[in-house]
C-alpha cells in the first residue's frame, strides 16, 4: 500500500473515532460546591469557611431535622418507631420504599416525603408556623408554591423555604446547645434518627441529605439544575462540629447530589484525624 493512501485511510479512522466518541459519550455534568462550612458547637468558632456561604437554597430534605423536633416535642411522633403510617395511594411515591409503613427512623433512612407531609397536616399551619419562626429557620417562609396554599406539603421542596449554609450550622449548633423552643426529650429523640456512624477519622458523625431543584425569580422550578446538601454535626471525643455543605449541578447527575455531597464532605474531612 502507498504510503499515501496508508495516511489516508489512517486519518479517516481517526476522524470517525472522533465523530463517534462526540456522539456517544453524554456530557458529564459539573459539580459545583458552593460552600462548606463546619464550626465548633460550644465556641462558635468557624474551622472551615470555603465558598459563598450565606447562598440561600431549598431546605429539601435537610428540613427533616426540624420536622423531628416539632414532631416529637408535639408528641406526634413517640419514639423511632413510632408512630408507624401506612403508605395511601396519592402520595408522593418516587421511590418504591415509600410504599411500605413507615416509622419515623425508616422516615429519615429513605427520606420519605409524605411522612413529613403527614406531620406537617397533623400540627396544622398555626403551629407550624410557630415552630419554623420560632426556630428562626432560614427564611421562615412557609407559604408554599404561589397561589397554592400547600405550604404543609410543599414549603421545604423547591418552594418558598429557603436556607443558607450559614443558617444550617447555626440552626444545628442551637439544636445541639439546646437554645431551641422544644424539650430536652424532644431533642433527643430527634437527633438519635440521624446517625451516620462513626468515620475512620475517629469522627462520629450526624446529618442528613437533601437535594432539590434551583428556581427562578418568580419561584418557577428550573429543571435539571439541582442543589445538593449534606449537613449535620459531629463529636470526637469532647468535641463537637456543626457542618454544611451546599452544591449546585449545571445538569442531572447520575446520582443524587446530596448523596454526592454527604460522600464527598466525610472524604474531605472526617476521614482523618487532622482535617481541621
Amino acid at each position: 500500500m502507498k504510503f499515501s493512501t496508508l495516511l489516508t485511510a489512517t486519518l479517516m479512522i481517526v476522524a470517525v473515532t472522533i465523530i463517534v466518541t462526540t456522539v456517544i459519550t453524554p456530557v458529564k455534568a459539573q459539580s459545583t460546591t458552593v460552600c462548606t462550612l463546619i464550626s465548633d458547637v460550644q465556641t462558635g468558632e468557624i474551622l472551615v469557611q470555603e465558598g459563598d456561604c450565606a447562598q440561600r437554597a431549598t431546605a429539601a430534605s435537610t428540613f427533616k431535622i426540624a420536622i423531628s423536633l416539632m414532631g416529637f416535642d408535639s408528641g406526634i411522633l413517640t419514639n423511632a418507631h413510632h408512630p408507624v403510617w401506612s403508605f395511601k395511594e396519592g402520595y408522593p411515591d418516587w421511590r418504591e420504599v415509600w410504599r411500605n409503613d413507615t416509622d419515623p427512623q425508616n422516615w429519615i433512612t429513605h427520606s420519605v416525603v409524605w411522612y413529613s407531609q403527614q406531620i406537617n397536616i397533623r400540627l396544622g399551619t398555626e403551629k407550624f408556623r410557630d415552630y419554623v419562626t420560632s426556630f428562626a429557620y432560614g427564611n421562615a417562609d412557609i407559604s408554599g408554591d404561589a397561589g397554592q396554599d400547600n405550604g404543609l406539603i410543599r414549603a421545604w421542596l423547591s418552594s418558598s423555604l429557603q436556607i443558607s449554609p450559614l443558617e444550617q450550622v447555626d440552626f444545628i449548633s442551637r439544636m445541639i446547645r439546646h437554645e431551641l423552643p422544644v424539650s430536652a426529650h424532644a431533642t433527643e429523640k430527634a437527633m438519635g434518627l440521624f446517625d451516620i456512624g462513626p468515620q475512620p477519622g475517629g469522627w462520629h458523625v450526624f446529618g442528613k441529605t437533601g437535594a432539590g431543584l434551583s428556581q427562578n425569580p418568580d419561584g418557577s422550578t428550573i429543571k435539571g439544575q439541582p442543589w445538593g446538601w449534606f449537613v449535620g454535626w459531629a463529636k470526637r471525643g469532647a468535641r463537637t462540629v456543626a457542618f454544611a455543605r451546599l452544591t449546585h449541578d449545571d445538569q442531572r447527575p447520575a446520582i443524587s447530589p446530596g448523596f454526592a455531597a454527604r460522600d464527598a464532605l466525610l472524604k474531605d474531612y472526617f476521614s482523618r484525624e487532622n482535617a481541621f
